[in-house]
């Protein structure tokens, strides 16, 4: 299992993690097949969005025995009323359900206290301005919560939100077809066909700003539907008109600017081998590239994936790492000391590309790699 720095937090996270749809299989006894096969694989980061109390009943004696070999993300403001799940932003129904979840997780902290379910601007309003972030961050302050988190589909309001100084910890939907739908408050309009009808083109420039903003300022991004709950994995399903296999949706999002892990959801043990898979899949396995480029109705051209299709280089540049640190300067209008710094550890720069065009001649998205290069040189002087 390969582990990734979870932003600014200190925490270092399994690149596939969990998610808690299958907990709940089997009147929950999967959770602790799944709790299990994640501690026998590595896994040790998983996301607990629900607030049904059985299930985290189930999650609390998973845990027993065993509690620091994983990483908690629990969520704040899903609460449990009239035997069914939902998100509140009722201050004593927030605190009753966190202080029910801590009870029946049998634990003194969370690692990530998620602040549930915010794509809404009037509702992070209503969140920043009210009890609800005070709550969280008396949570903080007393070490109940280590970090706190925030989870959204928008990218507006993610955007807003991680700008705030707050949030450490961003829950983002992340896949190569939600990536290309604009801002909406409604989350069904990520997978709505009529959305899907007309041809689009390359990647919604607010979500591109939003992972870039989340790797200058430390905001570790953990995926959620990186699948697109399992749409993308059959043709039939998938917004695309084609599907792609698990390894090239996981290489997807863990090429994006910022993300820490992937929490693959899983109903079975068998599905959640599937995704731990990724960590032995051979480079051409994870290749999303020309799965990419052959969608009907879609296109990219001229928008660098980050896929190194690009590669060999003659002079051993890494472009894919230049480009993503040129873009992440572009964002900020220069060039922030940290990516500063990422850059400099590079082993060659942009400033050695001898513009012999090998590489625009393999990328499948038709970038302008040299012109790339050549920005690149000017902004960071060499």
């Amino acid at each position: 299992m390969n582990y990734r720095d979870l932003g600014n937090t200190g925490l270092k996270v399994s690149e596939i993690g969990m998610g808690c749809e299958g907990f709940e299989e089997d009147h929950c006894r999967n959770t602790q097949v799944l709790f299990d096969l994640a501690e026998e694989s590595g896994i040790n980061y998983f996301d607990l969005y629900t607030s049904n109390p059985k299930v985290r009943a189930s999650v609390g004696k998973a845990l027993q025995g065993r509690r620091d070999k994983f990483i908690i993300q629990a969520h704040i403001c899903s609460v449990w009323k009239d035997g069914q799940y939902k998100r509140s932003r009722q201050i004593d129904e927030v605190k009753a359900s966190f202080e029910e979840m801590m009870t029946l997780l049998k634990t003194d902290h969370i690692d990530v206290g998620m602040i549930h379910y915010v794509d809404s601007m009037k509702d992070w309003e209503t969140i920043v301005n009210g009890p609800v972030l005070a709550y969280v961050l008396e949570l903080k302050k007393a070490g109940i919560i280590h970090h706190i988190g925030l989870s959204s589909h928008n990218p507006q309001v993610a955007l807003e939100a991680v700008s705030s100084g707050h949030i450490e910890v961003l829950m983002f939907s992340v896949n190569p077809c939600y990536d290309l739908q604009p801002a909406s408050e409604d989350v069904e309009d990520l997978w709505r066909d009529e959305n899907y009808a007309a041809p689009l083109v390359n990647m919604d420039p607010e979500r591109q700003q939003l992972y870039e903003t989340c790797q200058r300022l430390g905001v570790g991004i953990t995926v959620m539907k990186a699948f697109g709950g399992g749409d993308l994995l059959d043709a039939s399903m998938s917004p695309a008109g084609k599907a792609l296999t698990a390894n090239q949706c996981l290489h997807y999002a863990l090429t994006r600017p910022a993300v820490s892990t992937v929490l693959a959801g899983a109903h079975t043990a068998e599905q959640l081998r599937i995704s731990l898979a990724y960590e032995d899949a051979s480079e051409e396995e994870k290749d999303y590239a020309a799965a990419l480029a052959s969608f009907p109705n879609i296109s990219w051209k001229g928008h660098c994936m980050y896929c190194s299709h690009c590669a060999p280089c003659p002079q051993a540049i890494d472009v894919a790492s230049v480009t993503k640190y040129l873009n992440l300067a572009k964002a900020q209008g220069g060039v922030p000391e940290t990516v500063r710094e990422h850059y400099a550890l590079l082993p060659h720069h942009a400033g050695e590309c001898i513009q012999c065009g090998a590489c625009e001649t393999r990328c499948p998205f038709e970038v302008s790699i040299m012109e790339n290069m050549k920005a690149a040189k000017e902004m960071f002087s060499y």
